[in-house]
């Protein structure tokens, strides 16, 4: 018998466990038609297909409203830039302005990540300011395939010193992509060098960088500064390595939820089914993307703008 959808909350998610997806795409109807148009000529995700495309909302309330009947308090809004390695063109071209939709106008419940083309440097280190400095923004999103370049290649250092200037997080997919791309660009091995490059550098493997997992967890066990999401999974099909770092000591700290467009009800509901531990799962859901993206302090302050000085020092 099934569980009306209130009921279902308070079993799998408590109200004070309030949940947070690290990986989410702009969802409205608008953007979706234009993304399906820019598909046409592509080779479509297998898994895009299964689910019947991403998912979309007719309205951000009715958004909200889908993360309310989940436990979802927060959900990350990437500016996604997806270049074609097909037909060498910016297919997923996520505007900042698409982005700020949701965070303007729901503060609390949204948090943007800006994004970056390596083809387009100095703009794309431009409008990253613009996104965390004006507009509270809390990190950059990275998708490389399409470039057909490694994540430690030259072209995205420049990326990584502005965001230890902004102090900011950068969150890279990293293992196989589903697209008509080639996989070995995100390897998950590369955030090693990159961490040795850049030390202060905080840094979230996205995807679970299957099928490289190994790899990924060795980065994580590694560097202070590495962090493991388990988007784009449902959770009972996570492997076992995974599941055992999650619940590990030095793993409990490191590992973030998020979704990537999988039903958020679907996705808590089996990590109560994993063997996660309740102060692990606190950590996972909620407690570690507050950590990485320092979600319990205010947002940078406008780059240039000088904090106001008191009232006695301006006598």
């Amino acid at each position: 018998m099934e569980m009306p959808a209130a009921r279902m909350q308070v079993t799998f998610m408590p109200e004070t466990l309030q949940a947070i997806d690290c990986m989410y795409y702009v969802a409205t109807p608008e953007f979706m038609e234009k993304w399906n148009r820019a598909k046409q000529g592509e080779l479509v995700c297998r898994m895009e297909r299964a689910i019947g495309g991403l998912p979309q909302f007719q309205t951000m309330e009715h958004m909200l409203e889908k993360m309310d009947e989940a436990g979802v308090e927060k959900v990350f809004i990437t500016q996604c830039k997806m270049w074609s390695y097909w037909n060498q063109w910016m297919y997923m071209d996520t505007r900042l302005e698409e982005v700020l939709q949701y965070t303007e106008r729901y503060p609390q419940r949204f948090v943007g990540l800006a994004g970056y083309n390596p083809l387009r440097i100095r703009e794309s280190l431009k409008e990253i300011e613009t996104a965390v400095t004006r507009h509270g923004f809390r990190g950059v999103y990275v998708h490389i395939y399409g470039f057909d370049m490694p994540l430690h290649d030259r072209r995205m250092y420049p990326l990584y010193a502005k965001c230890v200037e902004l102090d900011v997080p950068v969150s890279m997919q990293v293992g196989h992509v589903l697209e008509a791309m080639p996989s070995e660009g995100g390897r998950p091995i590369y955030l090693d060098r990159i961490a040795c490059d850049f030390p202060q550098l905080r840094m979230l493997g996205a995807h679970t960088g299957w099928p490289w997992v190994e790899e990924l967890l060795s980065v994580c066990y590694k560097w202070e500064n590495v962090w493991f999401g388990i988007d784009a999974w449902l959770p009972k099909y996570l492997s076992p390595q995974i599941v055992q770092f999650i619940n590990s000591r030095l793993g409990r700290d490191r590992c973030l939820w998020g979704t990537n467009g999988l039903s958020w009800q679907e996705s808590l509901r089996q990590l109560d089914e994993i063997g996660l531990k309740a102060e692990v799962k606190r950590k996972l859901v909620r407690e570690n993307a507050i950590e990485l993206f320092r979600l319990d302090r205010e947002p940078a302050p406008e780059a240039g703008k000088k904090p106001e000085e008191p009232a006695l020092a301006r006598r």
